[in-house]
């Protein structure tokens, strides 16, 4: 099945993304995330406000924004995060992900119903289920 294909274009996000999501209050410091990150193997945390999804720190945003710009090991969340958070609807096509993916320059997009973190969309998993068919 070629990637031009409709019915792979229709495929929604929350058959292929992966539910194992970190979320971390936006308090919690950048070296307690990047634990939690390299003890979970993820390549992204979440980071909530009262409990609602606010941004997201990558493996690259701990290494650029603490090594490049000094910042302390004990710099909250909150201050390295790329925000406003680029997310996508677990209903929403693959064809929608990838477009927002390419135009926003993101190679990790949280999936979030109704304000809450459902999932997890990485570039990695696009490629694997294009692969796959």
């Amino acid at each position: 099945m070629r990637s031009s294909d409709p019915i792979q274009q229709k495929t929604p996000v929350g058959e292929i993304m992966s539910n194992s999501v970190i979320s971390v209050d936006s308090s919690v410091t950048a070296a307690d995330a990047a634990r939690m990150m390299e003890d979970t193997g993820a390549g992204a945390v979440v980071v909530l406000e009262n409990n609602l999804p606010v941004g997201i720190v990558t493996d690259r945003d701990l290494a650029i924004k603490i090594t490049a710009h000094s910042f302390p090991v004990d710099t909250p969340v909150r201050r390295i995060m790329s925000s406003p958070l680029i997310s996508i609807d677990p209903a929403s096509n693959l064809w929608v992900a990838s477009d927002l993916m390419s135009t926003r320059n993101v190679r990790k997009l949280p999936v979030i119903d109704d304000d809450k973190v459902v999932g997890m969309l990485t570039t990695s998993d696009l490629v694997k289920h294009i692969a796959d068919h």
